[in-house]
């Protein structure tokens, strides 16, 4: 065992210390997904890699390594860079990421998991993160990178939903009326406001960021936003935190927004209507190797769900007076399953 460990250690500090060989000057073509276990073989990277897309997203469960045990955490990370499709992602598309329970360390956790500082170490170590980064400075990972294209701006903003973000409200009956809930719920929303999702530091984190000019802003987060109470992890979970965030997109009049999320093991395009403000899409795209067996209620979806193992694509063409924005979600089997395509002036303020 400690020989494996030895020969996984290797692997993942050889793969961690690569640089990545891709200048980027534009970026017009993300690729994302989340939800891939180290211990499964993982294709769909080779999809995306035939697909040349300007970048590749990590929206969390990047690996399965729920544990206290800071050397397993490094083995799991380790079992991932021993992939040859993982090495084949890393060495033709830059990479950035954030993460979610199970890359953070475990199942659901939230704030109060002890171990969050080691953990962040590790994950900044493994992608790649520069020593000199803002990321290194401050508590949790949360992040932003700005891209311009024939003088459009794309701005992505990572986010971090565990470090800060409290307790989840224990499911207690309150919906047992409803039949679309057929399954087990394991939480209900909070009704105390003080409860929060992001935590003061990184919302005023945020707002700097939204209030930054940009055409086309890309959120991730590894929990779904657009979608309704579901009983599981979601910002639905935090009315007011995602009551918050819409408030804050109408105060900076942030325009461009669109939502990228995992967990749930399915995708799905999510449209979330709100009055004085455009509509929020959310694209989730759940399910590098990881597979569920039904997809929750929700009405605010519009697209999905997709079963399958899959990655999700968003295609930005900068060359039109109003940008399309085309959402799509690919399948393992490099079978376009979803797509969708809006013009900016949709998500845009009048």
């Amino acid at each position: 065992m400690r020989i494996a460990f030895i020969c996984f250690l290797t692997i993942f500090l050889i793969c961690t210390a690569e640089e990545q060989t891709h200048a980027q000057t534009s970026v017009s073509k993300i690729a994302f997904g989340s939800c891939g276990s180290q211990d499964n073989p993982l294709p769909v990277f080779d999809v995306v890699v035939k697909h040349n897309p300007d970048l590749f997203i990590f929206l969390g469960d990047n690996i399965y390594g729920d544990t206290r045990d800071m050397n397993q955490l490094k083995e799991s990370y380790g079992r991932l860079a021993a992939k040859p499709a993982f090495q084949n992602l890393k060495k033709n598309i830059p990479i950035v990421a954030t993460w979610d329970d199970h890359d953070y360390g475990k199942n659901d956790a939230g704030r109060h998991y002890p171990f969050k500082a080691e953990s962040k170490e590790i994950f900044l170590e493994f992608f790649n993160e520069p020593k000199d980064s803002e990321r290194r400075k401050h508590e949790g990972i949360y992040t932003s990178y700005i891209y311009e294209t024939n003088g459009k701006k794309l701005q992505i903003i990572l986010l971090d939903n565990r470090t800060f973000r409290d307790d989840l409200k224990l499911y207690t009956g309150q919906y047992k009326s409803d039949k679309r809930y057929f399954y087990h719920l394991d939480y209900a929303p909070h009704n105390d406001t003080s409860k929060t999702f992001l935590g003061e530091e990184q919302w005023k984190w945020l707002e700097a960021e939204l209030s930054k000019p940009a055409d086309v802003r890309i959120i991730g987060s590894g929990s779904q936003f657009g979608i309704e109470f579901n009983g599981y992890e979601a910002w639905a979970n935090f009315p007011h935190e995602q009551k918050r965030f819409l408030n804050l997109i109408k105060k900076t009049k942030a325009n461009g927004v669109i939502f990228i999320t995992g967990d749930v093991h399915y995708a799905e395009i999510s449209k979330l209507t709100e009055p004085d403000m455009y509509a929020i899409y959310d694209v989730t795209s759940s399910g590098l190797s990881s597979t569920w067996k039904f997809a929750c209620p929700n009405k605010n979806r519009i697209e999905g769900p997709i079963m399958e193992n899959h990655f999700g694509l968003i295609s930005i063409d900068w060359n039109k007076s109003d940008p399309s924005i085309k959402m799509e979600i690919w399948d393992v089997r490099d079978e376009q399953r979803i797509e969708k395509t809006i013009n900016l002036s949709e998500i845009s303020f009048k």
